[in-house]
């Protein structure tokens, strides 16, 4: 087996970064391409619709081209043949001179192992993942290593070979949905230095404490997570809340990003369907960067109160059977209390008990390191994931 990377010569047009823009529903014409899209199959070429692969988190058809914007996001299915080639396209990020290098990191495995990790830097990048004398049956799967904000990539029809054929991989018995923030990205963990910054090239969700979480509990997954992102206010240097930066404004959309796919599409621009994955459990891990603006301040604690009452009403809204655990602590434990109270006062007020709170331990720089701007490393992650994972069998699951 081998896997190689083939540069796609493609012409396309230069779009220049997209202001910033409200989520709403999906457009018609958005709508028309989608499904008609979906069956596209004349042998070799096969369509990543959800009747040939597993499509893994929240994804997107636009003709035929299946669209990832969040974290850990992509396809999973069996491949049976003996040459398989895939297709990735960048979105504007990988086109345009002033994204600084913050392409889409990708990963695409085969029976497990990592054949190709890459950034997104063209227009278009194909890649033989897999290649035999004879036929054979693996498993392959595409993740997307990076967050949404930055850039987003899609997965053209698969190559499969005259006599190939791919099926969907088995759906699990145990289904998770996280919402969170860096952490939950895998922000900087390949980057085990403090003092660097943000980059997509250092960021792995597969190497952070949910995805390890989904590994260990053997269930599907979906990640919900934006860097400097909070319930009522992203990161701030300051005494100012950042508004714009906000999870519960984007959590019934496809995602959220600077830059657009298929020419002008952004994924704050198209709906979610919940009906497409109802999720058992799902993991809150948000309020880190919400402590940034509130600190100790009362008054701007009982507002992060008020806004995570009202966010708890609007995920339960859209997954009426899910268990909610809210947590918080891996880089900062400050508002903690406030989460409790939060739900202790949901919960009175919609006598809804299907929901709880979870303290992760605080990483300890001393024994496991940073990686880039303070956030955890992988040991960290790791022990995490293991915790959270104790947690949730005690509850049942």
């Amino acid at each position: 087996m081998k896997a190689t990377k083939i540069t796609a010569l493609v012409c396309c047009a230069v779009v220049g970064l997209t202001a910033f823009s409200g989520c709403g529903a999906s457009s018609d014409s958005n709508a028309d391409s989608a499904e008609s899209g979906e069956e596209i199959m004349d042998g070799s070429i096969i369509t990543a619709s959800e009747d040939n692969v597993k499509q893994v988190g929240r994804t997107y058809i636009i003709d035929d081209t299946l669209w990832c914007a969040l974290s850990g996001s992509g396809i999973d299915f069996e491949y049976t043949g003996t040459k398989l080639e895939i297709t990735l396209v960048g979105d504007n990020a990988a086109t345009i001179a002033s994204n600084d290098g913050n392409y889409a990191r990708t990963a695409i495995y085969v029976d497990g192992e990592r054949v190709i990790d890459d950034l997104i830097d063209n227009a278009e990048e194909t890649y033989t993942v897999f290649e035999s004398d004879e036929q054979q049956t693996v498993s392959v799967q595409v993740v997307k290593l990076s967050e949404c904000a930055m850039s987003t990539f899609g997965i053209k029809p698969l190559s499969v070979g005259e006599e190939g054929s791919v099926t969907p991989a088995e759906e699990k018995d145990l289904k998770i949905e996280f919402i969170g923030d860096s952490i939950t990205c895998g922000y900087g963990v390949d980057d085990e230095d403090e003092n660097h910054s943000f980059s997509t090239a250092t960021e792995d969700a597969t190497k952070a404490y949910a995805y390890k979480t989904a590994q260990l509990l053997d269930a599907d997954y979906s990640l919900f997570s934006i860097s400097g992102y909070g319930i009522i206010s992203g990161y701030t240097s300051s005494d100012q809340k950042v508004k714009a930066q906000t999870i519960p404004q984007y959590y019934s959309s496809l995602g959220f990003s600077y830059n657009s796919f298929a020419s002008t599409t952004q994924p704050q621009s198209l709906e979610w369907d919940f009906s497409k994955f109802e999720p058992d459990i799902i993991v809150i891990n948000l309020g880190t960067n919400d402590a940034s603006y509130c600190g100790s301040d009362s008054d701007k604690q009982q507002e992060f109160i008020d806004g995570y009452v009202e966010f708890l009403s609007q995920v339960r809204q859209s997954n009426p059977n899910s268990m909610i655990i809210c947590s918080l602590g891996i880089m900062g434990q400050t508002l903690y209390a406030s989460i409790e109270m939060a739900v202790y006062t949901y919960t009175k007020d919609t006598g809804d008990e299907n929901i709880t709170t979870f303290k992760f331990d605080q990483q300890d720089q001393t024994t496991d390191g940073l990686a880039a701007d303070w956030h955890p490393t992988e040991a960290t992650h790791e022990k995490a994931a293991t915790a959270l994972c104790e947690y949730i069998k005690e509850l049942g699951f």
